[in-house]
């Protein structure tokens, strides 16, 4: 009977465990391991050959809360199509979804928030929102092109939009210049540093 109830603790104790929420550092932990699954794989990295051969990890800035912002989400319903610039004579079509509002490190920040207008026909693509930044971070800790941030489009007309700048990510120019990155518009030129996200990748890799 004794060791009844000793599996029954052990297998108590087991579910306990597991019915736990991960945390936030390892939910963002996942999300960076997923990442360089991506970029170790030839089929889906955009790391050049040479580049792929040596490459082991990304390297991010040490995980922060503070960085994942609750912003005040505003539509834009009326605002133009517009050419994003690129790296390159590509001219994809953006509309202004949307502003989010947030105060970060004590000072109020405003990012305008966009809608590819080819992606938006795509199923898979169709609640997709793109928020391309710099900050001052740029060029020296972080990429010098700025980086970008994937976000949905918040449901039921919410006012809240999380956005989470430890998810942002370098556009794929970082790694390879084959590529055509969108340039952050200058109306998404923050006044701060982001210590959070992928640094910028140098030789140190």
């Amino acid at each position: 009977m004794k060791h009844f109830f000793l599996a029954l603790l052990i297998i108590t104790s087991f579910a306990n465990c597991t019915t736990q929420k991960p945390s936030y550092v390892d939910e963002i932990k996942l999300h960076q391991y997923e990442l360089n699954t991506q970029y170790a794989d030839k089929d889906e990295s955009p790391l050049t050959k040479e580049d792929l051969k040596t490459f082991k990890a990304l390297d991010f800035f040490k995980i922060d809360k503070n960085y994942r912002v609750e912003a005040k989400f505003e539509l834009t319903p009326d605002t133009p199509v517009f050419e994003m610039k690129t790296t390159t004579d590509r001219l994809p079509l953006y509309r202004q979804y949307g502003i989010a509002t947030f105060t970060l490190n004590g000072k109020e920040q405003t990012l305008s928030v966009y809608q590819n207008q080819n992606l938006m026909t795509d199923i898979e693509y169709e609640d997709y929102l793109f928020i391309p930044f710099n900050d001052k971070t740029n060029g020296t800790l972080s990429y010098g092109g700025g980086r970008y941030i994937d976000v949905s489009i918040p449901s039921n007309n919410e006012i809240i939009m999380i956005i989470d700048f430890n998810k942002s990510y370098n556009p794929y120019c970082a790694y390879n210049s084959k590529y055509s990155c969108p340039i952050p518009p200058k109306e998404n030129n923050l006044n701060i540093e982001i210590l959070a996200g992928v640094k910028a990748y140098g030789e140190h890799h």
